[in-house]
């Protein structure tokens, strides 16, 4: 599975760093035509830091922050085919002084559909997307010690869905998945000891298949002003066999990014998530970041 990560990973960047070359060296061979993909790739970094004499009064914590983003599209259009990639790789640490070092963000994000245009909004569409993340995550008991609770591939989900899409515009799509097969991953079987739902999948396997589900995947991604940019992604999954409302997935990702310079931005990144096989409450994170982001491409 790494491996196939990897190869959709380099796919996806060649896709953000190439520009369309407009020289032809070699009479005797035509060039490329590249009009039929549109491509864009980001990559940022932020850091934050806070330190603190041994006699200041106000109280507080020496700390290291580092996060990072690397974030890809490649959009082909052509006729009634369509052909969307994208990519969302997510990574951050936090050190407090005296505190074992922890994450603060973490994601790998894979998404590719192919769709054929119905109408002038709806299309049909066949898509895969996968997610999981890059490092172990533990909780930190009282003691100074921990519990591995996550890592790469466990748990690691990979979604395939068969339905229609409504695309009204340019910046918001709705997907209706009628179709649309699960696969969860969980490659350490020690992980049930810490975590007893074992995020869905059976004691002593790998692997769980969900043949009969239903997903709904919709995306918005608008320029609210010249400096203001509004991404958000929503999935909810549900089992045809486990049906109830209790037992639906859900996960809504929120990135707000207001923009100082042409390379340093504020970013605002926020996640909600309820899942029963994973926890029975709601689960959320927020972060919150100065750094630099830098952005090529020719998407429209």
């Amino acid at each position: 599975m790494k491996k196939i990560v990897l190869v959709l990973t380099a796919t996806f960047l060649s896709f953000g760093f190439s520009k369309a070359q407009g020289q032809n060296t070699t009479p005797d061979l035509t060039p490329k035509d590249t009009s039929y993909w549109q491509s864009e790739f980001s990559a940022g970094l932020n850091f934050n830091q806070a330190g603190f004499s041994n006699n200041w009064k106000a109280g507080g914590v020496n700390s290291v922050a580092f996060g990072s983003i690397i974030a890809g599209k490649a959009l082909y259009r052509k006729d009634k085919v369509s052909w969307d990639n994208e990519l969302e790789l997510l990574f951050g640490i936090v050190s407090n002084e005296g505190e074992q070092t922890r994450k603060s963000n973490d994601r790998i994000f894979l998404d590719s559909k192919l769709g054929y245009q119905l109408t002038e909004k709806w299309s049909s569409y066949f898509s895969v997307n996968y997610l999981t993340q890059f490092a172990a995550g533990y909780n930190f008991n009282d003691d100074g010690s921990r519990t591995l609770i996550s890592k790469f591939m466990a748990p690691g989900f990979l979604t395939s869905s068969l339905g229609f899409e409504y695309k009204p515009n340019n910046t918001f799509f709705l997907r209706i998945g009628p179709f649309s097969p699960r696969f969860t991953f969980v490659n350490d079987t020690e992980i049930i000891n810490n975590v007893p739902s074992n995020y869905g999948v059976p004691a002593g396997d790998m692997v769980r298949v969900e043949w009969l589900a239903m997903q709904v995947f919709a995306g918005l991604d608008k320029d609210l002003s010249e400096n203001l940019n509004l991404k958000s992604r929503y999935a909810m999954y549900a089992n045809y066999q486990t049906l109830s409302l209790e037992n639906i997935d859900h996960r809504l990702d929120v990135t707000l990014t207001a923009k100082i310079t042409n390379i340093i931005n504020v970013t605002f990144t926020g996640i909600g998530l309820y899942d029963k096989d994973q926890d029975p409450g709601v689960q959320y994170s927020q972060a919150l970041a100065l750094g630099i982001l830098y952005k090529v491409g020719n998407k429209k």
